[in-house]
C-alpha cells in the first residue's frame, strides 16, 4: 500500500492544490470576487518557496514566489496536536503589509521508503541514514527518549498559502467553540436558502475546472457526459497526492444547479451511482485501492455549495469525518431509493463555528419563532 502502483508515479501532484471554499469564508455579497492565492506543496525546512497562479480580474499574475523568511507573524489561528498541524496568520513584507496571508503547515506521514535500512539510494533518503543524528532526553532501564535530527530532504512540511485572506478566511481558521443544530426542512427553505443566496462567493473557481481552464493535470479521471451523470475526479487540498495513507479525492460534479445533499432526490440516482462506480473503479485502476477500502460521503453543510463526494483511504482520519457532518454516498442513495425527496424532508445535523452568520441566523430564527431553542442547538465543549 506504501508503494502504490507504478502508474502513480507519472501522476505525483506538483502543482497547487483545489481550495475549497466554506460557508464562512464566503463573501457578504454574491458575485463578489477578490484577488485570492492559494498554494499547496511540501516543502523542506531549509527551502520553502512555491509558486501559483492567480486570476485577478482580467489579469493573470504567474510565478508569484513565497519566501517563508518573508513572512512575519501576527498571531497563531489555531493548533492541531492531533494532525500536528498549525494556523497561522501574518503578511509578507516582500509583497504587501495591507493584505493578510493565512499559512498553514502540518507534517508529512511517514513514507515507506523513509524507513529503509538497506544500504545504497534508499538508505540515503531514510530516516535510518548517517544524516540523521539522536539527541538523547533520557535512558532508564530498556528506555530510551531521543531527538533526532534528520536530512530536510526527508523531513517536509506541507504549506498552504491562503493570500490575500479576507476576514472570512480568517473566521474559518481560527480556533472557536462549535454548536450542533438541527436543521429542518423548513429552517432549510426560510433561513439557510436565502442565506446562501446572498452569501456565496463566486465559485469561478472551480468552475475553471470543469472547463480545464485551469488543474487540466491534475485530473484523475472524468466522465463528461452531458446527460447530468459527469463529474471530474482530482485530488483534494488536504492531500499531497502522493502519500497513499492519507489518500483524499473529490468528485465534483458537471451540474452546476445542485448546491448540496438538501437539493437531491431520485432524479439524481443515476448521477450519485455513477460517481459511486466509476469514481472507485478510476482510484482502483490509479492507486491500486479497492472499493473496500475508500470511505465515500457527502458532507453536510459543505464547504462550499456545488455538489462533491469525498473519496478517502478507509484507514485515514481526515478532518470531517465525524457523524455530525458526514453522509455516506451509499446510505445517501439508499435513502432516495426508499424515498424520492427524503432530503427535502430530513432534519438535518450541522456543525458551526460559534461567529458562523448562518448559525447566528437559525439561532435567532428558531428563538424568534417561540421554539424551544436548547432543543435544537447544542453547544460543544
Amino acid at each position: 500500500m506504501l508503494d502504490g502502483v507504478a502508474e502513480q508515479k507519472q501522476h505525483e501532484q506538483t502543482s497547487p492544490k483545489i481550495a475549497t471554499k466554506s460557508n464562512d469564508d464566503e463573501s457578504s455579497h454574491q458575485g463578489q470576487q477578490q484577488q485570492q492565492q492559494v498554494a499547496t506543496a511540501p516543502t523542506s525546512a531549509s527551502q520553502c518557496d512555491s509558486q501559483q497562479s492567480v486570476d485577478n480580474g482580467a489579469t493573470t499574475k504567474t510565478s508569484q514566489q513565497f519566501q517563508l523568511s518573508q513572512f512575519e507573524l501576527v498571531r497563531i489561528l489555531n493548533s492541531n496536536s492531533t494532525h500536528k498541524s498549525v494556523a497561522l496568520l501574518g503578511h509578507f513584507r516582500d509583497l504587501s503589509r495591507e493584505h493578510q496571508a493565512i499559512v498553514t503547515l502540518e507534517k508529512t506521514a511517514f513514507t515507506e521508503a523513509q524507513v529503509q535500512t538497506t544500504s545504497g539510494e534508499s538508505e540515503r533518503n531514510s530516516f535510518f541514514s548517517a544524516k540523521s543524528q539522536l539527541r538523547t532526553e533520557f535512558i532508564n532501564d530498556v528506555y530510551g527518549n531521543f531527538q533526532c535530527l534528520a536530512d530536510p530532504e526527508i523531513n517536509q512540511l506541507k504549506v498552504t498559502i491562503i493570500y490575500p485572506a479576507s476576514e472570512k478566511h480568517i473566521v474559518k481558521f481560527a480556533a472557536q467553540p462549535k454548536h450542533l443544530f438541527e436543521e429542518t426542512a423548513e429552517d432549510y427553505q426560510t433561513v439557510t436558502l436565502p442565506h446562501l443566496e446572498q452569501e456565496q462567493l463566486s465559485l469561478e473557481w472551480l468552475y475553471n475546472v470543469l472547463e480545464h481552464r485551469k488543474e487540466q493535470d491534475r485530473i484523475v479521471f472524468e466522465d463528461p457526459a452531458d446527460d447530468g451523470t459527469g463529474f471530474i475526479l482530482l485530488p483534494d487540498l488536504k492531500w499531497d497526492g502522493k502519500t497513499l495513507e492519507q489518500l483524499y479525492l473529490l468528485a465534483l460534479v458537471h451540474p452546476r444547479r445542485i448546491k448540496s445533499l438538501r437539493d437531491l432526490t431520485a432524479e439524481h440516482l443515476p448521477l450519485l451511482r455513477n460517481i459511486r462506480d466509476r469514481g472507485t473503479e478510476a482510484i482502483r485502476k490509479r492507486y491500486g485501492i479497492g472499493a473496500d477500502k475508500l470511505r465515500v460521503y457527502l458532507h453536510y453543510q459543505p464547504t462550499f455549495y456545488h455538489l462533491h463526494v469525498h473519496f478517502t483511504f478507509l484507514q485515514h482520519d481526515p478532518p470531517g469525518i465525524q457523524c455530525e457532518k458526514s453522509h455516506l454516498l451509499a446510505t445517501v442513495i439508499g435513502n432516495l431509493e426508499l424515498l424520492p425527496d427524503y432530503y427535502q424532508r430530513a432534519t438535518l445535523s450541522c456543525v458551526f463555528k460559534e461567529t458562523d452568520k448562518l448559525y447566528g441566523k437559525l439561532k435567532a430564527a428558531t428563538e424568534g419563532g417561540g421554539e424551544e431553542p436548547e432543543s435544537k442547538r447544542v453547544k460543544l465543549e
